[in-house]
């Protein structure tokens, strides 16, 4: 009879990391799925064009990842609070967390708008490459304030276990950016042909589509605080979790803007190279990413109810299964990435860089899988995020960076070689984060 009771508990807990996992992945691999097709599209105008929209997606970037991290904390709170069933602080903690997205997508927009010719030319000095980027990022800009929006939304709705409300707007979304694509680039139906600007305008329209979609589900599935919140807000506690966030996020977001200016440095063919192979590693990463969002929800419910013996349980066996499935996906990316290269319009120079980053790659995968999961899902869940922010720094900034500059520029290395020495990093990170994870310091209940 224990047995039983046993294996019903696994199925259960397996089913409920599938129900949170594999919408959020099915929407991640979507995404990536049309950036691959949008990636071709752009592809078909040349090297300079697929140079210039992924350095402006590096900015980009770093908006995301800031962004992402107040989605972090809401997360932590949202999850929590919702173990304990406490639908005001639930409620409260929605609100606040939306406030600061919309006041960072705030500052973003207006750099982007404001200056973008001279952000764009920290990352590369060629000027036609220059020139591209900054028309591509004044419209792309547009899109950081319903991002934050959707960020905010998506998280509450993910912890309230509906997953696939998400994945429904993602694939509207999607949708309406590769069908924009299409008619903006080449000047399709009687369009004019805008080229990367009709690439900006497609993305612009598909997020305000995103966010439209996403606003209306919550307003329906939003769950009502039954009172209001008592006492003051822990605003100690709050930032405690979101000061350490933000620093590890945008440290590690402008390491990662350091290896691209690496890269741009070595040239407009390795430059475009790393870009070719952006799909594919969100593709690859999107496939697993549910495996992280199901770690921060379930661990910090667990958490929130005081089980912390059931929360290390749970947190060793989805790590078990980003493990396996990482290395499965990293098999496939060996061996395909030599038919991926030839649907690009590009030099055969270009493929050859794109098929050996991807080899270096598939080699890493796993440790990025791993690192996203102990670091971005479990170490979270209690709120104890000073933690992950150590470890991220240590390995961006005394390893990864140091890496790049020296092979890059000391020993003349190729780029290739470049992006796997810089990404050991990952196994460092990885091994901290695991003597971490055993200590179960991490582990901790957020105060009401």
């Amino acid at each position: 009879m224990e047995r039983e009771m046993m294996s019903l508990k696994k199925q259960s807990f397996l089913r409920t990391v599938c129900a949170l996992a594999i919408p959020v992945a099915l929407q991640s691999m979507l995404q990536a799925s049309f950036g691959v097709v949008d990636q071709v599209m752009i592809g078909q105008l040349g090297g300079v064009e697929v140079a210039a929209v992924g350095l402006a997606g590096k900015f980009t970037g770093i908006f995301n990842v800031v962004v992402s991290a107040v989605g972090a904390v809401a997360g932590i709170m949202l999850s929590q609070y919702m173990g304990q069933k406490n639908t005001a602080e639930t409620r409260r903690s929605m609100v606040l967390n939306l406030r600061v997205c919309l006041i960072l997508a705030a500052l973003f927009t207006f750099g982007g708008i404001a200056i973008p010719e001279k952000i764009m030319g920290l990352y590369i000095n060629d000027g036609a490459t220059v020139d591209a980027a900054g028309q591509y990022l004044t419209i792309v800009s547009g899109t950081f304030l319903p991002a934050a929006g959707i960020t905010i939304l998506s998280t509450y709705l993910r912890c309230m276990e509906k997953a696939t409300l998400p994945l429904y707007a993602g694939i509207a979304s999607s949708a309406v950016n590769t069908g924009l694509n299409w008619i903006l680039i080449f000047g399709k139906l009687g369009a004019p042909a805008l080229g990367v600007k009709g690439a900006a305008l497609a993305t612009l329209i598909s997020q305000l589509v995103y966010f439209a979609v996403i606003f209306v589900m919550y307003l329906k599935y939003r769950e009502r605080a039954e009172n209001t919140p008592t006492g003051s807000f822990a605003w100690k506690q709050y930032l405690s979790m979101l000061f350490p966030l933000l620093v590890s996020e945008f440290m590690w977001v402008l390491g990662e803007n350091v290896y691209a200016g690496i890269y741009g440095h070595l040239g407009t063919a390795a430059t475009a190279a790393m870009t070719l192979t952006n799909s594919v590693q969100s593709l690859a990463i999107g496939a697993l990413c549910g495996l992280s969002q199901a770690a921060a929800i379930l661990i910090g419910k667990r958490l929130g109810d005081g089980d912390r013996e059931t929360a290390y349980k749970e947190a060793k066996k989805l790590l078990f299964y980003g493990l396996a499935g990482s290395l499965l996906l990293s098999a496939m990316i060996f061996f395909v990435s030599p038919w991926y290269v030839r649907i690009f319009n590009v030099e055969t120079s270009i493929r050859e860089l794109t098929v050996q980053i991807l080899a270096a790659y598939a080699a890493v995968m796993p440790f990025k899988v791993l690192n996203m999961i102990i670091g971005s899902g479990i170490l979270r869940s209690g709120g104890k995020t000073t933690y992950v922010m150590v470890i991220d720094l240590m390995g961006t900034w005394l390893f990864g960076v140091p890496l790049g500059i020296l092979t890059a520029f000391v020993f003349h290395w190729s780029i290739p070689m470049v992006y796997f020495t810089l990404s050991m990093e990952e196994g460092i990170r990885f091994a901290v984060s695991l003597v971490v994870f055993k200590r179960r310091g991490w582990m901790n209940q957020l105060e009401a």
